[in-house]
C-alpha cells in the first residue's frame, strides 16, 4: 500500500496513512468514468422543456385566405411551422434524461477517479479540522497551511457542523459527506482532502466471505451445482463475486423470489418473469418471454399484479379486447 503524509490543520505533519491499493491504486478506466459522469450530468437535467406543436398552438382553425386569386402563396392554417407564431416542428418535449448505471460500474468509476487523483499526488489527508466555531477566515488559513490550491473537494463527516459552516462560503471549495462522494466531483476537483477517519478503504475479505455451510445443510443437486437461491441460503455467495444475495427471499411478498445466479427460476413453481425496471411481468405465452432476463420470479400473475407489475401494453390490449368480446 502507498503511504501518504497526514497533516494537521496548521500544516504540520502528524504521521502517515496507508492508501488502500484496491481503492487508490487501480488502473483508471476512462471509459467507465466517462459513462458514469455522463449519467450523473444527465440526471441533473430537469427535462421540463416544452414547445407547442401546430396542433397545440391557439387559433389557426380557418384558412387565412382563399386558395387562388390573391397572388399569395397557398396557406391552409396560420399554425404552420413556417408562420410566425405558428407551431414548432420536432421541438423538445418534457422527458426524463436519467440513465440506469449498474452498481459495479459506479464502484469501478469511483475507484478509478480516486486512483487517478492519487497517482497525480492530489489526494491529501488531514488529522482533523479543529474549528472551535464556524469561521471562514480559519478555513482559508487551514487550506493555505496544508497547501490545498485550486478547486478543493473536502470529505467531511456530516456531524462536523463547524467545519461545514467554515468552508461553505468559499467558492473554490466543495464539501461532501463520505456517503456523497461521487465521480464527477472528484474529477472536477484539483485536490481531494480526506480526514484520517473517513479515508476510503475496500471491504475486508473476511467481511465479504460467505459463511461455511453447516454439516446438516442439504447439498445442491450434482447436475445443478450453481442452483443456489436466496430461498435456500439468503447469504450465499454462489457466484463468488464477493457479494452476498439479498436478505429478503420474497422481494415482493409471498409468491415472489429472486432469480438464481444464472437468472433461472428457483423452482418449477415460478413461471412468470418480472422486470423491476419497467415493472412489467411476462407469462410464458408472452412474445418477450425468451428475451427477458428475470429480475424477479412470480408463481402467479395475480401476485405479480398485486405487487404493482403489469402486462406489456401489447398483451394488455389483447387481453382487454378478449374481455370485451366475451
Amino acid at each position: 500500500m502507498a503511504k501518504i503524509d497526514v497533516m494537521t490543520s496548521t500544516g504540520t505533519k502528524s504521521g502517515t496513512a496507508e492508501l488502500d491499493d484496491a481503492v487508490f491504486g487501480i488502473e483508471p478506466n476512462t471509459a467507465v468514468m466517462h459513462q458514469v459522469v455522463t449519467a450523473q450530468l444527465a440526471a441533473k437535467r430537469a427535462g421540463t422543456q416544452s414547445t407547442l406543436t401546430r396542433a397545440e398552438v391557439r387559433g389557426g382553425g380557418a384558412k387565412p385566405w382563399k386558395q387562388k386569386g390573391t397572388g399569395r402563396a397557398r396557406a391552409g392554417s396560420s399554425n404552420s411551422p413556417n408562420w410566425r407564431g405558428g407551431g414548432v416542428a420536432m421541438g423538445p418535449k418534457p422527458r426524463d434524461y436519467s440513465q440506469r448505471t449498474p452498481k459495479k460500474m459506479k464502484r469501478l468509476a469511483l475507484r478509478s477517479a480516486l486512483s487517478d487523483r492519487a497517482a497525480e499526488g492530489n489526494v491529501m489527508v488531514v488529522d482533523g479540522w479543529s474549528f472551535e466555531a464556524p469561521k471562514t477566515r480559519d478555513a482559508v488559513a487551514a487550506l493555505n497551511a496544508i497547501g490545498a490550491e485550486g478547486k478543493v473537494l473536502l470529505v467531511v463527516d456530516a456531524s462536523d457542523e463547524a467545519t461545514w459552516k467554515s468552508f461553505r462560503n468559499l467558492a473554490n471549495v466543495h464539501v461532501l459527506s463520505p456517503g456523497e462522494l461521487n465521480v464527477y466531483d472528484i474529477l472536477n476537483a484539483d485536490k481531494v482532502v480526506f480526514t484520517k477517519d473517513n479515508l476510503p478503504t475496500a471491504p475486508a475479505a473476511d467481511d465479504k466471505a460467505s459463511p461455511a455451510p453447516s454439516s446438516d445443510a442439504p447439498a445442491p443437486a450434482d447436475n445443478d451445482a450453481d442452483a443456489v437461491s436466496v430461498i435456500d441460503d439468503p447469504v450465499a455467495d454462489s457466484d463468488a463475486d464477493g457479494e452476498v444475495n439479498p436478505d429478503d427471499d420474497t422481494p415482493f411478498g409471498p409468491g415472489s423470489a429472486h432469480p438464481l445466479d444464472g437468472g433461472d427460476a428457483p423452482s418449477d413453481a415460478y413461471t412468470i418473469k418480472g422486470n423491476a425496471d419497467s415493472m412489467l411481468y411476462h407469462p410464458q405465452e408472452s412474445p418477450f418471454y425468451s428475451r427477458t432476463v428475470a429480475e424477479v420470479w412470480f408463481t402467479d400473475a395475480a401476485i405479480a399484479e398485486a405487487a404493482g407489475f403489469s402486462l406489456p401494453p401489447s398483451m394488455q390490449a389483447k387481453a382487454d379486447e378478449a374481455g370485451e368480446a366475451s
